[in-house]
């Protein structure tokens, strides 16, 4: 029913959002994430690629088994199908890659769902 969603055991959601960000932010290479990035005031990412960057924004939503990630808009712009699955398909493999031990699945809406802003 929404966004990405990322089910965790008991309360460890917001944990998974703390690991996610320090492994944005660290500075040594191994086991960083490269490839997002946060907003400058801190409550969005968007992917770093060149043709994807502000292409779309997530904003992480902690509940208490489960961290979702919802996708906004950027501007005026709206979120274009293509776009829509680009930044599922890899928020959910970085997720994979990184923290597969910390939740125990992931779920993505094919359409946009409650708390998305697409249009």
């Amino acid at each position: 029913m929404m966004a990405v969603t990322f089910f965790t055991p008991g309360s460890s959601s917001q944990a998974l959002l703390d690991e996610f960000d320090a492994r944005i932010e660290q500075r040594e290479h191994k086991a960083k994430i490269t490839t997002w990035e946060k907003s400058n005031d801190g409550n969005y990412y968007t992917h770093k690629a060149t043709e994807w960057t502000k292409k779309a924004w997530f904003k992480p939503v902690v509940a208490a088994d489960k961290l979702i990630f919802n996708i906004i808009k950027p501007g005026n712009m709206n979120v274009t199908a293509v776009a829509y699955a680009y930044y599922y398909g890899h928020l959910i493999e970085t997720f994979l890659n990184h923290f597969d031990d910390q939740f125990s699945a992931g779920q993505s809406s094919a359409l946009p769902a409650a708390g998305d802003v697409c249009a």
